[in-house]
Formats: structure tokens, C-alpha cells, sequence
């Protein structure tokens, strides 16, 4: 069973030559953000994630919810692995998806259907079962003969399309999502729309980062929404974006 746990862990980003702009910075980070201040060697340090707490158990749909800078894209590269926890403990059990960059691993010299091979291999795919998905995945992008032609070739939608269908032929135990995702050309978006969502049915654990209240109430049921960092709220979507909006009305009401 796929589960995630994370016990107190937090992410912290040095700011190299930035006390000279502390007083600005400082202004800012009341806004958008993540909270400066100073590591234990004196350089200002923008606290991304702090004493952050959450266990994720198999069959749940999460929602990140929170203003940009919030720390929702910092906890995505953390369950992904990118990003190691300068405190706290992370467990995760399953095997990761994470769409939140789809071209990673693309290789630009290299054609269509070698970029299949080298990113299948990439998401944890073993060389049998990137075989085994070539034909669908190339019938998905609707390409043809350009799988064959180097990808520095493609348009940026044609790259996209390519990225998209090998990155959701994987069966995840835990996928992380960001609804940046992209597909390539509006008249592709409903076939790539169809596929995500059978996607996302076949993870073990979603974990969406998003501000759109549609996207999340279609594939979510739980939110954690974060803010400068921290974890603030926590429990079924619907509640913690009512509250959220909520906030979001009392700042706007009381903003001159």
C-alpha cells in the first residue's frame, strides 16, 4: 500500500548577497512567499517549508491549496525527492510520478521514440515495459513519422504532447501533480483531459497542487492549504476552501 508520511520537516533556500536587500525583502515576504530569516551561519535564508507535519494514506485525493509562494511547490519536490529536508523525516512508500516537470529527462538530439525509451527508464518503467508501451504511446500523440526526427525539431506543442503521453503511461503508486501540466494545442486538450483523468484513477495517492477550486473539486477530496511554510489547514476540501475564501474576503474587506 502507498502511503506518505512527514514528521516536522523544513526546507530552507540561503539567499547569497541578500542582506543588502533584507529591508526589501523583508517587506515582501509579508505578502507572497516564504518567511525570511537567518540560518545558523548568519546568511538570510527564505524559509520555504517549517515544522511541516502531514501523513497521506493509500486512496487519498490531496489538494495544496495556498496563496503563490505558500509552499506548495516546494512540498512537491520534496515528496518527489528533489529537494532534502534540512530537518524533519520523510517516508514515502510507492512508487513517485511526479508530472510537475514533463520534460525533464527529454533529450533534445535524440528522436521521438529514443525520448520514450530514456523517459520511461526515467519514471521507473524497466526496459520490458517501455516496449510494451510504445505503439499506445505513440498512437496517443498523433505524430507519425516525426517519432522518428530528432525533438529539437518539434514545436513546443508537438514536445509537449510527446512528454504528456510518456509521462502518464506509468501505473504510480503515488502521482504528484501540478496543474501546469500542459499537452500542446487547445484542440488536443480534451483527448489529454480524458487520459488524465484515467491517469489519476489509477494512482494509489494523488497529490495536486492547484488554484483552480474546478480542477480540485473534480479530483480531490481532502486539502492541506499552506501559508508562508506552514501547514494551516487541514481536512475535506470543500470545508478548507470555504474557509480559505473566507480569508481571502476578510483581506480583500479590509485592504485600504
Amino acid at each position: 500500500m502507498s502511503s506518505i508520511r512527514l514528521d516536522r520537516i523544513s526546507v530552507q533556500f540561503p539567499l547569497y548577497g541578500g542582506s543588502a536587500r533584507s529591508l526589501r525583502n523583508r517587506l515582501v515576504s509579508g505578502a507572497t512567499g516564504g518567511r525570511i530569516g537567518s540560518d545558523d551561519r548568519a546568511r538570510t535564508c527564505v524559509q520555504a517549508l517549517s515544522q511541516l507535519s502531514v501523513a497521506i494514506a493509500h486512496g487519498e485525493r490531496v489538494a495544496l491549496v495556498g496563496h503563490n509562494g505558500a509552499g506548495k511547490t516546494t512540498l512537491l519536490r520534496v515528496l518527489a525527492g528533489i529537494y532534502t529536508p534540512q530537518a524533519g523525516r520523510v517516508v514515502v512508500q510507492g512508487r513517485l510520478a511526479p508530472l510537475f516537470d514533463i520534460g525533464l529527462g527529454m533529450d533534445g538530439e535524440a528522436t521521438g521514440y529514443e525520448n520514450i525509451r530514456l523517459r520511461g527508464l526515467y519514471l521507473g518503467l524497466s526496459r520490458r515495459e517501455v516496449e510494451s508501451r510504445i505503439d499506445e504511446i505513440a498512437d496517443f500523440t498523433e505524430l507519425g513519422g516525426f517519432l522518428d526526427m530528432p525533438i529539437r525539431t518539434y514545436s513546443a506543442g508537438m514536445q509537449a504532447r510527446l512528454s504528456f503521453a510518456i509521462c502518464t503511461s506509468v501505473d504510480p503508486d503515488i502521482l504528484l501533480l501540478d496543474e501546469g501540466i500542459g499537452a500542446g494545442d487547445e484542440a488536443f486538450m480534451a483527448k489529454a483531459d480524458a487520459r488524465l483523468s484515467r491517469f489519476v484513477a489509477r494512482a494509489g495517492i494523488l497529490v495536486l497542487a492547484s488554484h483552480s477550486g474546478g480542477l480540485l473539486s473534480r479530483l480531490c477530496t481532502r486539502a492541506l492549504r499552506l501559508d508562508q511554510g506552514r501547514l494551516v489547514d487541514d481536512g475535506p476540501l470543500d470545508a478548507v476552501l470555504r474557509r480559505y475564501q473566507q480569508l481571502t474576503d476578510r483581506e480583500t474587506l479590509s485592504c485600504p
